[in-house]
């Protein structure tokens, strides 16, 4: 029996009378209403649509998907700061909500949540019924120790205490924040408002693992509540899953087996790869190779997002024993010395938009994007600033993933520096070696994920104590505006506090956040589930062969 909890969240109604007026899209209204523990067929019905249906054909149960993507040596959940990841590892750990391809959230191991009115007090149901793969069964005491763990900020890289702010002081879980109340039921009591803390529980680094697992790698135990068990782990070449026959699982799959295979970064080998019979399904098609896989036949899926290259100094890394990035002028010359469109042409072949201005929060995306003015390349000022800062005839030196739109917007960007007049060489590395320290290079390109709102961005990257805070921007005063723009459950009435964020970034220099891409994925016929999600998600639960 379901306890009784905080009634329902009352800001879906204005969420959609505000979609009736044309004041936001249907992805945002579904993100925000479902986040509030407004179940999809009810978020659909508050604005006339009818609940949603399954998609195209049925799969079929049986066979083999083979799926192109980076293999990575396994690792704790809660370090994952790549989605291919936890693509890997999502049939056998899974999440307690997923987000939907139109922004809707689902609950998965939750049979459904509710919020309170302040967005300060979450009633978490679990599905019942639910069991481990090693037989024992899947209680609220493994959400409890999962959520500890995710508010452990003493963890290098765990960037989930970032998404569980609200629960947290002192870099642990609050006294009282998580409480079991049964054997299927947990209250969760917030320090401070946010609205977000569902979408934070669907991000990828969110898998739940054992209670007796907390912080083991899933590619080494194997133990979860998927319906899949590993076969073979390959780093750099191959993970391969199977069904698992001995486990009774709760939910719907269909192939016998998964195969994710390297092939590298070169797209050039993807395609051949292809053209080859190597593989079915690719886990993205880059820009420059979207029209060649079209021409073999395959299905194209294209989604809109706010996913980008972020091109940032670190204002902390030494180069020579100073600290070149430091020095605020320094920062906004690099960003003034960039044609934002330029980059999206030439390391996108203009298959995205144009950012606004280089803060990472996405205009027409995020529905808590403020309006601003927008950046205008400006030579003669970035050459001034470099010159007042002393700096003119300092070579800076761009790092790069050796690939292909992450190389190309870099290799733009680099260019149009050097066009005004600053020493530029660019390094080049291979993956494995750019992602062992991303987040320690004096001057490099990031590409990051799509998230539903721009606060969870700036929460993510630009928070002082942040896990992923690559650019070394700690500012208590730009802290606080996030704390009180995280308290703001309605986006569209955060946005007067983004607006001043996003003023902070511009005039900090902290970035050049070029452009929003529109993703794009190629699969072979017959193959159901396999459009490209905006978070580059793949679940193989739900993929299957007509």
């Amino acid at each position: 029996m379901t306890r009784p909890g905080p009634k329902p969240h009352a800001a879906a109604l204005l969420y959609a009378r505000e979609y009736r007026a044309g004041l936001m899209d249907r992805r945002t209204f579904l993100a925000r209403a479902t986040a509030l523990g407004v179940a999809i067929p009810v978020a659909h019905g508050l604005i006339g649509l009818p609940a949603p249906a399954r998609a195209g054909a049925r799969p079929r149960a049986g066979g083999t998907l083979r799926i192109q993507m980076d293999c990575h040596a396994p690792t704790d959940p809660r370090r994952y700061d790549r989605s291919d990841l936890a693509n890997a590892t999502r049939g056998i750990a899974e999440y307690l909500v997923e987000v939907q391809p139109d922004g809707a959230l689902r609950p998965m191991l939750l049979a459904g949540w509710r919020v309170n009115g302040e967005a300060t007090e979450y009633l978490l149901n679990l599905r019942p019924g639910v069991m481990w793969n090693n037989g024992a069964p899947f209680t609220a005491e493994d959400v409890e120790a999962n959520i500890l763990g995710w508010c452990d900020a003493s963890v290098p890289g765990n960037s989930m205490a970032a998404r569980m702010a609200a629960l947290m002081q002192g870099g642990r879980a609050a006294p009282g924040a998580v409480e079991v109340l049964d054997r299927h039921s947990l209250r969760l009591r917030l320090g401070k408002p946010d609205g977000t803390l569902m979408l934070g529980m669907a991000d990828y680094p969110a898998a739940i693992q054992h209670r007796d697992l907390i912080g083991t790698p899933v590619l080494e135990h194997g133990i979860g509540t998927g319906a899949f068990r590993i076969d073979e782990v390959r780093p750099g070449e191959r993970i391969v899953l199977s069904r698992n026959p001995d486990h009774g699982y709760w939910g719907a799959a269909y192939l016998d087996r998964a195969e994710f295979l390297d092939h590298g970064p070169d797209p050039a080998a993807w395609l051949a790869g292809a053209r080859a019979d190597a593989f079915d399904m690719t886990h993205e098609t880059v820009s420059g190779f979207v029209d060649a896989f079209t021409a073999l036949g395959w299905v194209e899926s294209t989604v809109a997002t706010s996913s980008t290259v972020v091109i940032r100094p670190n204002r902390e890394a030494e180069v020579n024993g100073i600290r070149p990035y430091a020095d605020p002028r320094v920062r906004r010359a690099l960003a003034l010395a960039v044609d934002n469109a330029i980059a999206l042409e030439l390391g996108l072949a203009g298959r995205g938009q144009v950012s606004t201005n280089n803060y990472h929060v996405a205009q027409g995306v995020h529905p808590d994007h403020a309006d601003f003015p927008p950046h205008e390349r400006n030579i003669p000022e970035a050459r001034r600033l470099m010159e007042a800062a002393g700096m003119t005839g300092f070579e800076h030196d761009l790092v790069s993933l050796d690939d292909d739109y992450r190389r190309n917007t870099a290799d733009a960007v680099a260019a149009q520096l050097r066009d005004a007049g600053f020493r530029v060489k660019r390094t080049l590395l291979p993956t494995a070696g750019f992602w062992a320290g991303w987040t320690g290079y004096p001057f490099s390109a990031t590409d990051w994920n799509h998230r539903e709102t721009g606060i969870q961005l700036l929460n993510l990257g630009y928070r002082s104590d942040a896990a992923w805070n690559e650019t070394g921007f700690r500012d208590a005063a730009f802290d606080a505006l996030l704390d009180k723009a995280t308290a703001i459950a309605d986006s569209t009435a955060r946005r007067a506090v983004m607006g001043e964020l996003q003023r902070r970034m511009v005039e900090d220099g902290t970035a050049i956040i070029p452009y929003w891409r529109a993703l794009c994925r190629h699969h072979r016929p017959g193959l159901a589930g396999a459009g490209m999600h905006p978070k580059f998600e793949i679940n193989i639960h739900h993929l299957g062969w007509t």
